[in-house]
C-alpha cells in the first residue's frame, strides 16, 4: 500500500541556467529547421534534427546531425544568428558571456543513411521509430494541470521571477539569469498540503547584495506564487545558502543539452525512459512518444478514471507499432477501469507509431523552444499547437471506448 503521509522534494533550474541555455538554443535549432523548411516548400515531416549544444565561459558549440535540401552555408549562420538572439532574449550581457561576443562554432552535419533507412517509409513499411527506448508518461490530481505539485511550484518560482526580472519589476532587476528552486512538500492523506522546506539560488548582478538582500526580494514572491496556507512559521528557507552568486550561467559552469532530464519531466514523482528531449526533432520516440504518454496520462486522469495514471510506451529503431503499452494507476481508479482495459483502449484511440504520434498532436512545427525552460508538461496548450499534449480532447473517447469493454 502506497504511503499517504510523506514528504517529496523536486527542484528547477531557470532559464539561464547553463545547461538549460543549450536545451534552449538546441530547440531553437529545431524550430528554426522547421520554420525554414516551410519557406522554401517542403515537406515539414521530412525534417530531421538531432543537435546538440555546449556552453562555457563565451563560447558555444552546436553540433549533431540534420537533413534537409536547404543550403548549407545559409543555414550555418542562421544557426549562429538564433543562438545569439536565444542568449539575448535569456538576458545574458555579460563578460564571461555575452549573446554578442561569444563564439559560437556550428558542428552540423548530414544524417546519417543508415539511421534514416530505418526511419523513413518505403514501400510497404511505415515510418519506423528513430531508435529504440522506453518513454513514460504521468498524470494525477495534485496541481490544476494534473502535474506533481514538488516541480509544478519549483517550476512557478523560476517562471515568475524571470518574468519579473526581464520587466525590471519589484526588484527583480538586480537578479541575474541563472538560478535554481528546490521544494519540499508535504502530504497528508495522500494529498499536498505545505511546504516544509524552500531552496531558491539566484544570480545576482550587484556584488554587494547579500543572502538576506536577496530574500527580502524574492520571499515576497514564492509566498505569492505558492498556495494560500502552504507556507507556514515552520517553513525553512534556504535563499543564496552559499553567499555570493555573481558568476553564474555558462561562465560559471558549462552546459549541455539534456542533463535535466527529471526538471523536464516529473521532478521524480514519476519514472523516466532516460532520453532528453531538447534538440530532437519529433521523428526521435525520445521526444514524442514521452509527449503522447503524457497526453494518454492527463486524459485518463481528466476523464475521472483515476487520481493517478503512469503509462510506458517501448519502441525498436525502424519498428512503427510500440512493442508494448503499459498502465498503472496506483490503486486509485476505484473500480471504474482496470489498466488491461486502459492497455488495450489506449492504442485503439490513439496511433501510437511514430507518424501517429506526429499527426495527432501535430508536432511537425517550430512549437519547441518554448518548452526548453519550466517544463515540458504541466503547461497549457496553445493556439499555434504549442504543448498539444497537454489537451484533454480524448476524454470522452475514453469514457466510451471504457464503457464498450464493461
Amino acid at each position: 500500500m502506497a504511503r499517504s503521509s510523506f514528504l517529496f522534494t523536486s527542484e528547477s533550474v531557470s532559464e539561464g541556467h547553463p545547461d538549460k541555455v543549450c536545451d534552449r538554443i538546441s530547440d531553437e535549432v529545431v524550430d528554426l529547421f522547421f520554420k525554414e523548411a516551410v519557406k522554401a516548400g517542403m515537406d515539414a515531416s521530412q525534417v530531421r534534427v538531432a543537435c546538440e549544444t555546449l556552453a562555457t565561459t563565451n563560447r558555444v558549440v552546436i553540433a549533431g546531425e540534420v537533413r534537409t535540401s536547404l543550403d548549407e552555408k545559409a543555414m550555418k549562420s542562421k544557426v549562429k544568428s538564433v543562438a545569439r538572439k536565444a542568449i539575448r532574449a535569456i538576458g545574458y550581457e555579460q563578460a564571461g558571456f555575452h549573446w554578442k561576443t561569444a563564439k559560437i562554432d556550428v558542428l552540423l552535419h548530414s544524417q546519417s543513411a543508415d539511421i534514416a533507412q530505418g526511419v523513413d517509409a518505403s514501400g510497404n513499411k511505415d515510418e519506423g521509430a528513430g531508435d529504440q527506448g522506453i518513454m513514460f508518461g504521468y498524470a494525477c490530481r495534485e496541481t490544476p494541470e494534473l502535474a506533481p505539485a514538488p516541480l509544478y511550484y519549483s517550476h512557478k518560482i523560476l517562471e515568475v521571477l524571470a518574468d519579473l526580472r526581464h520587466k525590471g519589476e519589484r526588484n527583480c532587476g538586480k537578479l541575474g539569469p541563472d538560478a535554481k528552486s528546490q521544494v519540499t512538500v508535504r502530504y497528508e492523506n495522500g494529498k499536498p498540503v505545505g511546504v516544509t522546506q524552500i531552496v531558491l539560488s539566484t544570480q545576482h548582478l550587484d556584488e554587494k547584495l547579500t543572502s538576506d538582500g536577496v530574500r527580502k526580494i524574492v520571499e515576497p514572491i514564492i509566498r505569492e506564487t505558492l498556495p494560500e496556507g502552504w507556507i507556514s512559521k515552520d517553513t525553512v528557507w534556504h535563499v543564496n545558502p552559499t553567499g555570493k552568486f555573481v558568476i553564474g550561467g555558462p561562465d560559471g559552469d558549462a552546459g549541455l543539452t539534456g542533463r535535466k532530464i527529471i526538471v523536464d519531466t516529473y521532478g521524480g514523482a514519476a519514472p523516466h525512459g532516460g532520453g532528453a528531449f531538447s534538440g530532437k526533432d519529433p521523428t526521435k520516440v525520445d521526444r514524442s512518444a514521452a509527449y503522447a504518454a503524457r497526453y494518454l496520462a492527463k486524459n485518463v486522469v481528466a476523464a475521472g478514471l483515476a487520481d493517478r495514471c503512469t503509462i510506458q510506451l517501448s519502441y525498436a529503431i525502424g519498428v512503427s507499432k510500440p512493442l508494448s503499452v503499459y498502465v498503472d494507476l496506483h490503486g486509485t481508479a476505484k473500480g471504474k477501469v482496470t489498466e488491461a482495459t486502459l492497455e488495450k483502449v489506449l492504442p485503439e484511440i490513439m496511433d501510437l507509431s511514430p507518424r501517429g504520434i506526429r499527426t495527432h498532436l501535430n508536432l511537425n512545427k517550430p512549437i519547441y523552444a518554448r518548452t526548453a525552460a519550466y517544463g515540458h508538461f504541466g503547461r497549457k496548450a496553445t493556439r499555434d499547437g504549442g504543448f498539444s499534449w497537454e489537451k484533454t480532447d480524448l476524454v470522452q473517447s475514453l469514457k466510451k471506448a471504457v464503457a464498450a469493454l464493461s
